[in-house]
Order: structure tokens, then C-alpha cells, then sequence
């Protein structure tokens, strides 16, 4: 893929938060349409490369709310929660930014690179500070300061109790970032740094619905879903309404994360 690097980065108004670092990166590069406007609302979503089904459900419940804000997913383009971030982020029409835990010009192959191309072709970016560099082990946490310095808010979704995302997370309560963590099973080992960071204070507690939502406590077609899986038609046949009507409303509360579609049928998300 082609890459440019970004010119005094440094006076890019929607980029200052990277002057917040102590240790702000000397040069960016980038592959994509240059868009400053992605990152003035931008929220890191990262977790687990082992991610699990459980995590995988997160990310499909939260994702959608965020698109629907025009908001902006930071993740690092890591296998496991990073990518699947960036993944559901574009099947919901979003635009994404992977931070390259290495050189931008660092070729990539099968399901990275058609990833990359997805991200781009959606309007989102891959960006780097490097040009040539390999990855290694310490290139990933160096990574993680600018994921945390780019996001208003960094959402743990799970994270073994020693991790680079529990590293980001670290990063953004000194850069005075919001951190959320989803509680997870105490019996996973993917949820344990989740956990932790809720018990130590570390973290706000993710509950799916802290942020503004649409609302829909009393709406009758949430009420009708709370206990069962129905198509639209079903749907429309239960409330005496037009099929199309029912559409228009599935798409939306699906569109926000309140709802989701399985094999033709909804159920609350």
C-alpha cells in the first residue's frame, strides 16, 4: 500500500492531543485520504488478541452506538479484539484508525492486508510514527501511547492481567483520558485485567448503555423483543403496523446497539 508521511504534524489543530505525550512521536506517516476531521472524536476500543466470544458480542453491542455518534474507532490493527474493532466498525459504515505497531512501509499479507485496504477504502487510516521499522516487543507498547493520546475515551474489552492493553489503559488515566473496562466472567483469564482495573478504581464499569442512547424504555417493539427473537413481519403483526415502518425502526435501534439481527429475526442487543 502507498504511504505519505504527514509535514509538521506538530500544527495540525485535531492532532494536538498527541502534544499531551511526553514523549510525542517525531514524525507520522499515513496510508489513506488525509482527514483530520477523524480524529476530533475519536474512541480506542482494544482488548485481548485471544479474544472470546463473549468479547467478540461486546464489540458487536458497542461498536454501532459509536458509529451512529460519528465517531471515530482508534485501535492498534492488532489479531483478536483490535482487528475485530476495526471489522465491525466498517460493516457499520463507520471510518476507523489503525495505529501500526510498526514501519508503515512493512509490507502485509492475506487477511491483514485486505483489512488495511478496508480500513482505507471506508476513509479511514492506518498511521505510524515509523517509516521502516520491524515489529518487536517493545514497538507495540511505544504504539499504545498514541492510541490512548488520540481517544476522548479508551474502552478495555478484555485483557489477560498482564497486557498491552492494560499498558493503554495505564497510559490514558495519566493523560486524563476516560477509562471504561467491561466486566467479564471471573473465570476467564481474558477478563481478569478487566476486572481488576473496575476493583482497583482503576477503570469506569462498561455497562453497554453509560453513553447517551437513543431512548427506549417504553417503546412497545423493545418490550415486545425483552423476551423473545422475531422477524420484522412478526414484529408488525404483533403490533399492528406496517411492515416498512417496523423496518425503518429495526434499522435504526440496530444502527445504535439496542438490537440485533440473527438469521431474519431480532432480539434486544
Amino acid at each position: 500500500m502507498s504511504y505519505q508521511r504527514l509535514p509538521d504534524w506538530e500544527r495540525v489543530p485535531e492532532l494536538s492531543s498527541l502534544l499531551d505525550l511526553h514523549n510525542p512521536p517525531k514524525e507520522l506517516f499515513f496510508s489513506g485520504k488525509w482527514n483530520p476531521k477523524l480524529f476530533t472524536r475519536c474512541v480506542a476500543v482494544i482488548g485481548s488478541r485471544r479474544i472470546t466470544e463473549y468479547g467478540q458480542r461486546v464489540i458487536e453491542k458497542i461498536i454501532p452506538q459509536f458509529v451512529f455518534e460519528k465517531k471515530t474507532i482508534v485501535s492498534g490493527f492488532m489479531y483478536g479484539a483490535d482487528q475485530y474493532a476495526h471489522k465491525v466498525c466498517i460493516e457499520n459504515g463507520g471510518k476507523t484508525v489503525a495505529v501500526l505497531g510498526w514501519g508503515i512501509k512493512q509490507p502485509l499479507e492475506g487477511a491483514d492486508k485486505k483489512l488495511a485496504e478496508s480500513i482505507v477504502s471506508s476513509g479511514g487510516l492506518l498511521i505510524s510514527e515509523w517509516e521502516d521499522q520491524q515489529p518487536t516487543l517493545w514497538t507495540f507498547p511505544v504504539r499504545n501511547r498514541i492510541v490512548a493520546a488520540l481517544s476522548q475515551d479508551v474502552i478495555v474489552v478484555e485483557a489477560a492481567i498482564k497486557s498491552g492493553s492494560l499498558i493503554t489503559a495505564s497510559i490514558a488515566r495519566k493523560l486524563k483520558r476516560t477509562v471504561w473496562a467491561v466486566p467479564g466472567p471471573i473465570t476467564s483469564r481474558t477478563s481478569m485485567g478487566t476486572n481488576t482495573l473496575i476493583a482497583q478504581g482503576a477503570a469506569r464499569m462498561w455497562l453497554g448503555d453509560v453513553l447517551p442512547s437513543a431512548p427506549a424504555t417504553k417503546d412497545p417493539l423493545m418490550n415486545l423483543l425483552q423476551n423473545d427473537s422475531l422477524t420484522a413481519s412478526e414484529i408488525a403483526r404483533s403490533l399492528g403496523k406496517p411492515v416498512s415502518d417496523i423496518g425503518a425502526q429495526l434499522s435504526f435501534l440496530s444502527l445504535t446497539g439496542q438490537v440485533v439481527e440473527r438469521g431474519g429475526k431480532y432480539h434486544v442487543g
